[in-house]
């Protein structure tokens, strides 16, 4: 199991909007932004699909993703790769559902992505970048 380290969930929370790749089983890439992410104890991040389109297609045929976060203040990145679920009912589903639902009723909060991390690389440039840390 993989559990991230305070610097390193420090740095995901600071960020609004992060990008998740994905790829079909045929290998075709996808990037798209992600909102409605959050951290959920060290191992364990929650996306909630409002308007996924290519994005869940892929995770359908492919569930393994990669996550990106910067921090501009450090200069210090990483990126999380990682096995998802897709849970369209249950109470971790309810939970983060009724999130966006208080956020605003315009959200379809059609499922919830669960990603197990696997793996945490360094992104920061230097020496270091490229490296597996987790």
């Amino acid at each position: 199991m993989v559990a991230l380290s305070g610097e390193i969930k420090e740095i995901f929370n600071k960020n609004k909007v992060i990008p998740m790749a994905t790829a079909s089983k045929n290998g075709v890439p996808n990037v798209a932004p992600m909102a409605a992410i959050q951290l959920v104890g060290d191992d364990t991040v929650w996306i909630m699909d409002n308007y996924m389109v290519k994005t869940l297609e892929n995770l359908k045929e492919n569930p393994i993703v990669a996550l990106y976060f910067y921090d501009p203040e450090s200069r210090r990145c990483f990126q999380i790769k990682g096995a998802t679920e897709i849970k369209t009912s249950g109470p971790d589903y309810e939970k983060f559902r009724e999130k966006m639902k208080a956020k605003s009723d315009k959200y379809p909060a059609k499922s919830l992505v669960v990603m197990k991390i696997t793996d945490v690389f360094e992104c920061t440039p230097g020496k270091e970048a490229g490296k597996k840390v987790l």
